[in-house]
Protein backbone atom coordinates (compact mmCIF):
# COMPACT_ATOMS: atom_id res chain seq x y z
CA UNK A 1 0.00 0.00 0.00
CA UNK A 2 1.21 3.98 -0.54
CA UNK A 3 0.98 5.30 2.70
CA UNK A 4 1.87 8.60 1.45
CA UNK A 5 3.62 10.82 -1.77
CA UNK A 6 4.66 13.93 -2.06
CA UNK A 7 7.38 15.65 -4.64
CA UNK A 8 10.22 12.96 -5.13
CA UNK A 9 9.25 11.01 -2.25
CA UNK A 10 6.69 8.06 -1.38
CA UNK A 11 6.51 5.59 1.04
CA UNK A 12 5.36 2.17 0.82
CA UNK A 13 4.46 -0.38 3.17
CA UNK A 14 6.45 2.07 5.67
CA UNK A 15 9.88 1.93 3.28
CA UNK A 16 10.72 5.77 2.42
CA UNK A 17 11.76 6.27 -1.41
CA UNK A 18 13.41 8.70 -3.19
CA UNK A 19 13.37 7.72 -6.81
CA UNK A 20 11.30 6.89 -9.67
CA UNK A 21 9.98 3.22 -8.97
CA UNK A 22 7.79 0.47 -10.48
CA UNK A 23 5.32 -1.35 -7.88
CA UNK A 24 4.72 -4.88 -9.19
CA UNK A 25 2.62 -7.57 -7.10
CA UNK A 26 5.46 -9.09 -5.37
CA UNK A 27 8.29 -6.27 -5.86
CA UNK A 28 10.03 -2.70 -5.99
CA UNK A 29 11.93 -1.71 -8.91
CA UNK A 30 13.29 1.33 -7.14
CA UNK A 31 16.21 1.92 -10.01
CA UNK A 32 13.46 2.87 -12.76
CA UNK A 33 14.44 5.49 -15.30
CA UNK A 34 13.25 6.46 -18.60
CA UNK A 35 15.31 6.22 -21.98
CA UNK A 36 14.59 9.84 -22.59
CA UNK A 37 13.62 11.11 -19.22
CA UNK A 38 10.11 12.73 -19.33
CA UNK A 39 8.91 10.70 -22.13
CA UNK A 40 8.18 7.59 -21.89
CA UNK A 41 8.57 4.80 -24.49
CA UNK A 42 8.12 1.27 -24.93
CA UNK A 43 11.65 0.04 -23.46
CA UNK A 44 11.21 1.64 -20.28
CA UNK A 45 7.70 -1.00 -20.21
CA UNK A 46 8.56 -4.03 -21.40
CA UNK A 47 9.49 -5.75 -17.66
CA UNK A 48 6.37 -4.32 -17.00
CA UNK A 49 4.54 -5.95 -19.65
CA UNK A 50 6.49 -8.65 -18.97
CA UNK A 51 4.51 -9.69 -15.94
CA UNK A 52 0.91 -9.72 -17.40
CA UNK A 53 -0.87 -7.34 -15.39
CA UNK A 54 -4.68 -6.88 -15.64
CA UNK A 55 -4.05 -2.82 -14.85
CA UNK A 56 -0.41 -0.99 -15.28
CA UNK A 57 -0.46 3.04 -13.80
CA UNK A 58 1.21 5.73 -14.90
CA UNK A 59 2.56 8.32 -12.28
CA UNK A 60 3.39 11.44 -14.80
CA UNK A 61 4.80 13.10 -12.03
CA UNK A 62 3.95 15.73 -9.10
CA UNK A 63 2.81 18.01 -11.73
CA UNK A 64 2.37 15.87 -14.84
CA UNK A 65 5.36 16.61 -16.94
CA UNK A 66 6.12 13.30 -18.17
CA UNK A 67 4.90 12.79 -21.43
CA UNK A 68 2.93 9.04 -22.56
CA UNK A 69 2.92 8.66 -26.40
CA UNK A 70 -0.16 7.39 -27.75
CA UNK A 71 2.02 4.54 -29.29
CA UNK A 72 3.05 3.36 -25.89
CA UNK A 73 -0.75 3.77 -24.56
CA UNK A 74 -1.75 1.48 -27.70
CA UNK A 75 1.43 -0.85 -27.24
CA UNK A 76 0.11 -1.31 -23.52
CA UNK A 77 -3.52 -1.82 -25.00
CA UNK A 78 -2.39 -4.40 -27.94
CA UNK A 79 -1.29 -6.44 -24.91
CA UNK A 80 -4.62 -6.57 -23.04
CA UNK A 81 -3.78 -4.67 -20.25
CA UNK A 82 -5.70 -1.41 -18.52
CA UNK A 83 -4.10 1.31 -19.00
CA UNK A 84 -4.90 4.52 -16.58
CA UNK A 85 -2.37 7.38 -16.94
CA UNK A 86 -2.27 10.71 -14.11
CA UNK A 87 -0.40 12.60 -12.15
CA UNK A 88 1.34 10.93 -9.15
CA UNK A 89 -0.77 12.12 -6.33
CA UNK A 90 -4.20 10.40 -8.53
CA UNK A 91 -1.91 7.33 -9.62
CA UNK A 92 -1.16 6.71 -6.09
CA UNK A 93 -4.80 6.67 -4.94
CA UNK A 94 -5.79 4.68 -8.19
CA UNK A 95 -3.28 2.03 -6.71
CA UNK A 96 -4.33 2.25 -3.15
CA UNK A 97 -8.01 1.53 -4.56
CA UNK A 98 -7.23 -1.59 -6.95
CA UNK A 99 -4.41 -3.30 -5.75
CA UNK A 100 -5.89 -6.19 -3.48
CA UNK A 101 -8.33 -6.77 -6.20
CA UNK A 102 -6.57 -7.15 -9.58
CA UNK A 103 -2.78 -7.67 -10.07
CA UNK A 104 -1.86 -4.22 -10.86
CA UNK A 105 1.72 -2.68 -11.80
CA UNK A 106 2.31 1.21 -11.02
CA UNK A 107 5.09 3.15 -13.25
CA UNK A 108 5.90 6.59 -11.16
CA UNK A 109 7.43 9.21 -11.86
CA UNK A 110 7.69 11.19 -8.48
CA UNK A 111 9.44 14.69 -9.70
CA UNK A 112 8.52 17.28 -11.82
Amino acid sequence: MIEHYEFGRIIINGKKYNRDLILYPNKINDSWWRKEGHRLSIEDIEEIINEKPEVLIIGTGYMGIMEVPEKVIEYVKSNGIEIIIAKTSEACKKYNELYKSKKVCAALHLTC
